[in-house]
């Protein structure tokens, strides 16, 4: 659940660094960011919400008090949900990792869909990071329909072929995408250097 919960946090957090929003409009703007398969109630998400101002990371204003837009307010005064200063140093600190974590089913395509926040370096080992993993995860899958081939029967075999297709279509994806990130660095070194630095 923590997984879950982190996957959520990092969303959230850089759904608000391009602007304070209240939780309806957070809520439409997750649901995009993490498609409908994934998408989290409010009880899930005020929570969350909840726990990230308590560590400060993200502060709420009433629209009155802010004078906000009508359009942001909405007619019942909602709540608005903005960044704070820690919230933007924690969001760096998140979106700069490019471990295990970040390129596991659970995190990546969060991690992805924030890659206009990321560096190159990092765009570039998660991508590579998700490829690794998705390559034993093929071969491991290939290794064991083999084996298991005259067992199966052929709805079972159907699904094992779907599933291997599926693997092969986002390594060849992500094969794409890393030839582009390195051609970009290629390209643009001062572009490479200045989100480095």
């Amino acid at each position: 659940m923590r997984s879950r919960s982190t996957v959520l946090e990092t969303a959230v957090l850089g759904l608000l660094s391009s602007s304070p929003l209240h939780g309806y409009e957070l809520r439409k703007r997750l649901s995009l960011l993490l498609g409908p398969f994934r998408a989290f109630s409010y009880g899930t998400l005020y929570p969350a919400l909840r726990s990230l101002q308590a560590r400060g990371l993200i502060a709420t204003t009433e629209p009155a008090a802010s004078g906000a837009t009508p359009s942001l307010a909405g007619r019942r005064g909602r709540i608005v949900y903005e960044l704070t200063a820690d919230g933007k140093e924690h969001l760096q600190k998140l979106l700069s990792s490019s471990g295990p974590a970040a390129w596991e089913d659970e995190n990546f395509d969060v991690r992805f869909a924030l890659f206009a926040q990321t560096d190159a370096d990092t765009r570039l080992r998660i991508l590579e990071g998700r490829r690794s993993r998705l390559t034993e995860r093929l071969e491991a899958v290939r290794e064991s329909a083999a084996h298991t081939r005259e067992r199966l029967d052929e709805y079972t075999l159907e699904l094992q072929r779907h599933g291997l297709e599926q693997v092969e279509r986002e390594v060849h994806w992500l094969d794409a995408l890393i030839t582009q990130e390195r051609d970009r660095v290629v390209r643009d070194p001062r572009t490479h250097q200045k989100e480095r630095g």
